[in-house]
């Protein structure tokens, strides 16, 4: 059994494979937070926390007496709020009376067979795996709010889901202001923070930072988990590496606006709260109603190699859904890059001929491709194919590309729509766009308000059109910018805050009627770029565009970072045009192959203007890609270089679940006069085993990661190797 209540010390015991949470419900009814991390067994571990007298740090009225007891510093595992805990908190409401307070107390719990399920949002499925789930019920009897807290307990995994659902258990309506989906109490310790931040082409760049005392918030307001600030932290011991070390991960499975708050308190005690973004929330419960967060995935382990598995494990297997989780992602080329709204039929079957040639196995059309789209200032909303461009329709070219042996994938972006369009000059009022007041643009575009069921429906009914009337196998799904203005004309005043959130329980009910009805078709998301990368639409989207930016230089730190949490599977990436057309930087083939291997890997050029040993050179990359696919993206990957490294190399490796093969590859940035070699320890062998290197010696396992491999110098315009390790005995 995973989870466990001792009845004589009121204990609630969650265990996985390798560690342990604790909680405890006090002699008050307080939940308190006991312990999170390595397995520990039943023991009672309330013998950590001492109480005293802390001045100023008030007491609740029925322990007035006793100045020991107080919540301003006790850990808890969901927060009460305005009644004296002056931290971080989990929630805020207001009730019909104007009171803006609750005080939260265990009132039951119960633990059931498999993982809990949360309407309308994506979560952790147990699939091949067996789950439990721990509900623990807490109520304020004033307010009349009752707080079920649930907990998804992975024993295989080493991880806990969690979420929260708050119910107006009374006979007035409440308004939810916050409504966080975890908090997560770290009394001792010395942390710091590793958070991915960014920008549009250089996303989730990892940044160590340690605590200091006072309140971090990392948070995006852009209608979008964003390329500023992903939904995933970690928090690690200030000594932890790859290798050793406490290290905690925390992940929200959600796509819209996040907030992260971490306080490091006046007594040195940490905690963490996550989930939606309470800036312009405000959720109105009416009676007998409830509200479900998002959930989040939360592990804790021995090294950031560690936990970066253990979510790469978690997110392969038990958030992608569908026949391409683990199966083979068809190499693909995308036509964008290679002429971005100049586009016509007879540019576009040149261009698949080409890749047919190559080995290529997916053709997919980018923007440009209906009517009046000769560049970004009209056409969205009405996905009409172009007749001019595409003399023989949609079908006709699909015919073709299909006759190549090439499937067929196209791009899309359903939820925009430009003011030159017929969908706007027929429904002006399904843009979001606030009254009396001209909206900011972006691209040249607003945002459909999803919130609204007949933009819903309108949605699904113009994707579900084309994916059954042509022979589409694959979508790239793009959102290419943030939401402002927010405002839905269909809702009345005192529930404009709930609009955003409703956006996003629509988009995935589409996304999750359309991946139901059309099977078959691989879902690629894409927010000008990875301005959506998060474990919500990896539910949906088995792969996601991980940056616009496609120079590969720039790419080694946004893959790097991605890596934390997200498994390799997961990134799109491809191999662009020299000079890049976002960096202007030369690189050489072999390299812009060796880096785009580190994902779902296609190409993003114009193969028309190749010379035949650059196209044979393409044609080699296929073929290796489609031999160690299985082990790049099912296998395990270990970071072999850190930041501090970055400035001359990147190094990272894949190993097959059995070991009987791995792939070192290794990028040097910055080549040296005179420099020393670089020498690396390989990861994840099995030690009492023989390996062949490149075909050019045999070695031990062990020799491999505790001696390590020297390089031969790597000279030129930022050179690459690629190292095949190969069990032989």
């Amino acid at each position: 059994m995973s989870i466990r209540y001792i009845e004589s010390t009121r204990q609630l015991i969650l265990e996985t494979a390798h560690t342990s949470y604790q909680m405890k419900i006090d002699g008050m009814g307080y939940l308190n937070h006991q312990f999170y991390g390595p397995k520990l067994g039943q023991n009672d571990m309330s013998y950590l926390y001492r109480t005293y007298d802390h001045g100023f740090s008030g007491n609740p009225y029925d322990m007035r007496n006793n100045r020991d007891f107080s919540l301003d510093s006790m850990p808890q595992e969901y927060t009460s709020f305005g009644v004296g805990d002056f931290r971080v908190n989990s929630i805020a409401s207001s009730c019909s009376d104007g009171s803006r307070c609750a005080e939260f107390r265990y009132e039951a719990h119960e633990i059931l067979d498999g993982k809990y399920s949360i309407p309308g949002l994506p979560s952790v499925y147990e699939g091949d795996t067996q789950a439990q789930t721990l509900i623990v019920t807490l109520l304020d009897t004033a307010a009349n709010i009752r707080i079920k807290l649930c907990y998804g307990v992975f024993d295989e995994l080493d991880v806990i889901t969690r979420t929260a659902e708050i119910i107006n258990a009374g006979s007035e309506t409440v308004w939810l202001r916050k409504a966080s989906s975890m908090c997560l109490e770290l009394p001792f310790g010395k942390w710091d923070m590793i958070h991915f931040y960014g920008r549009h082409c250089m996303e989730r760049q990892p940044e160590r930072v340690p605590l200091f005392h006072g309140i971090h918030t990392l948070a995006s307001g852009r209608g979008m988990s964003s390329h500023q600030h992903n939904p995933f932290v970690i928090l690690c011991d200030h000594e932890a590496t790859e290798e050793n070390g406490a290290c905690y991960g925390m992940m929200l499975m959600y796509s819209g606006n996040h907030k992260t708050e971490i306080e490091l308190d006046q007594f040195d005690s940490v905690r963490v709260v996550t989930g939606i973004n309470d800036d312009r929330f405000r959720w109105e419960l009416s009676p007998a109603t409830s509200f479900h967060t998002p959930e989040v995935i939360l592990s804790c382990a021995n090294g950031l190699t560690e936990l970066s598995h253990r979510f790469h494990r978690v997110i392969r297997n038990n958030v992608v859904r569908g026949q391409y989780k683990l199966s083979h992602r068809p190499v693909l080329i995308n036509n964008w890059e290679a002429t971005y709204f100049d586009l016509n039929e007879e540019k576009i079957v040149k261009l698949a001929e080409k890749a047919a040639d190559i080995g290529v196995e997916l053709f997919v059309l980018d923007d440009g491709w209906f009517k009046n789209r000769v560049d970004d200032n009209a056409g969205l909303g009405d996905w009409i194919p172009d007749t001019d461009k595409l003399p023989n329709g949609l079908d006709g070219l699909i015919e073709k590309i299909n006759a190549m042996g090439l499937r067929f994938g196209l791009w899309v972006e359903p939820e925009m729509v430009n003011e030159d369009s017929d969908l706007y000059r027929a429904h002006p009022d399904w843009a979001m766009t606030a009254p009396n007041r001209a909206p900011m643009m972006a691209r040249n575009q607003l945002v459909l308000d999803l919130s609204r069921q007949e933009v819903h429906e309108y949605i699904y009914n113009t994707l579900s059109d084309l994916l059954t009337k042509y022979n589409i196998t694959y979508i790239k799904w793009d959102f290419n910018r943030p939401l402002a203005d927010v405002y839905s004309h269909a809702a009345p005043s005192p529930r404009q805050g709930e609009v955003t959130h409703r956006y996003y329980l629509s988009l995935y009910k589409i996304y999750d009627r359309l991946t139901k009805a059309f099977p078959h078709v691989l879902f690629e998301g894409c927010a000008g770029g990875g301005g959506r990368f998060d474990a919500g639409m990896l539910q949906y989207s088995p792969q996601i565009w991980c940056s616009d930016n496609t120079d590969p230089i720039s790419r080694l730190t946004i893959q790097y970072g991605t890596s934390f949490g997200y498994p390799v599977s997961a990134i799109g990436a491809h191999v662009s045009a020299t000079p890049n057309h976002q960096t202007g930087r030369l690189t050489p083939l072999s390299t812009r192959g060796t880096v785009a291997m580190m994902g779902a890997f296609g190409y993003e050029l114009d193969l028309t203007k190749l010379s035949d040993a650059e196209l044979d050179e393409m044609k080699a990359q296929i073929a290796r890609f489609k031999e160690l696919e299985p082990m790049i993206h099912n296998g395990l990957y270990y970071r072999l270089s850190s930041m501090e490294d970055s400035g001359c190399y990147f190094a990272w490796q894949f190993v097959a679940p059995d070991r009987s093969r791995s792939l070192l590859s290794i990028v040097v940035t910055n080549p040296l006069a005179n420099a020393a070699a670089i020498h690396l320890r390989l990861k994840g062998l099995d030690p009492d085993a023989t390996y062949s290197v490149n075909g050019e010696f045999e070695i031990l396992g062990a020799a491999l990661m505790n001696s390590g491999y020297t390089f031969p110098r790597l000279m030129g315009d930022y050179p690459s190797m690629q190292l095949d390790i190969i069990k032989v005995k």
